[in-house]
């Protein structure tokens, strides 16, 4: 789905729907009372946000485990596999799966360290363990109570920030903010704070501040591209791309976890050929790609830059 405009703002349709609100409210917290936690034989560090989709959380996961590998620690992910049909517990073959069968994310974080997918959540960081991680990433999961987590931080972006601050489906969080910042040992802001997040988080809540960059721009800079994306807020992506130095000549947007069926892909390329400009999206919708096409379309790897490396050590350090 796309987040709805009115989520930015609190006005009419925010205070029709905040009703429907205070059930997903009172059903997130009956589930995280009653739900037995349990826990596995590695540390669970679990990267999670407040808000529906956009926050930035896999690039964040994946410098972390960067960081964690770095440090010679063995990180394995941890995935719902939001939009596969994978159940697991199962290992990610990037060789193997496609995105319809592991979704996006999975594939994404399966490049940097080895993921699995469970919906499950303790029966996938029980076979991480089993299988060799010593620390265990959960990409998402913060509001699932099921696998204990030893570290759990909060990503946000500076840019969006919270929205109109109501739980869905009136906003876009996820449940109460008080609520989920209670359970946050650490938050990562993303971006500068145009949204002025720091003035709402607890005075003794550790805060590490990061930017997402390009990773590579060289086959980019100074092109003329059509781009598309479908993720949950795909302005940013094209504002990264003008902000490398790509003129757009175009653009198109789909739902976030779009899978994009033939007609679609012959659509975009007929368009990119009209506009005489290169096609160019994200690595998440590029594999989303059918394989035999994916040549055809340019990606912008982004990559993220913590501006204080020693406090996301420090923050590491609590794994043990």
């Amino acid at each position: 789905m796309k987040a709805p405009k009115f989520w930015q703002h609190d006005g009419l349709m925010a205070r029709l729907l905040s009703p429907l609100s205070h059930g997903v409210t009172a059903a997130g917290r009956m589930r995280r009372a009653i739900k037995k936690t349990r826990r596995v034989k590695a540390p669970v560090l679990c990267v999670g946000n407040l808000v529906a989709g956009g926050a930035g959380k896999t690039p964040v996961a994946i410098a972390i485990a960067d960081r964690l590998i770095a440090r010679g620690a063995t990180p394995h992910f941890l995935s719902r596999g939001y939009g596969g049909t994978i159940t697991g517990p199962t290992r990610v073959d990037p060789t193997r799966h496609r995105a319809e069968h592991a979704g996006d994310e999975a594939l994404l974080l399966a490049r940097t360290a080895p993921c699995w997918i469970a919906r499950h959540r303790p029966s996938g960081g029980a076979a991480a363990a089993h299988y060799g991680a010593d620390v265990v990433v959960m990409d998402d999961g913060f509001q699932n109570p099921s696998l204990r987590k030893d570290l759990s931080v909060i990503v946000i972006d500076g840019r969006y920030g919270l929205g109109n601050r109501r739980v869905m489906p009136a906003g876009p969080l996820r449940e109460p903010y008080a609520d989920g910042i209670a359970r946050a040992d650490a938050a990562i802001l993303l971006g500068e704070d145009e949204a002025g997040i720091r003035e709402v988080l607890p005075s003794g809540l550790p805060v590490l501040h990061a930017d997402i960059v390009p990773a590579d721009t060289d086959h980019l800079t100074g092109k003329t591209v059509f781009a598309f994306a479908g993720i949950a807020r795909p302005e940013k992506f094209y504002a990264t791309l003008e902000a490398v130095g790509c003129t757009i000549a175009g653009t198109r947007s789909f739902a976030d976890h779009h899978i994009f069926n033939p007609a679609q892909i012959g659509w975009l390329l007929d368009k990119a050929a009209m506009l005489d400009a290169l096609p160019v999206t994200t690595e998440k919708d590029w594999v989303r790609l059918p394989d035999v096409v994916r040549d055809r379309f340019a990606t912008l790897p982004i990559t993220i830059r913590w501006r204080d490396d020693a406090a996301l050590d420090a923050l590491l350090d609590r794994l043990g």
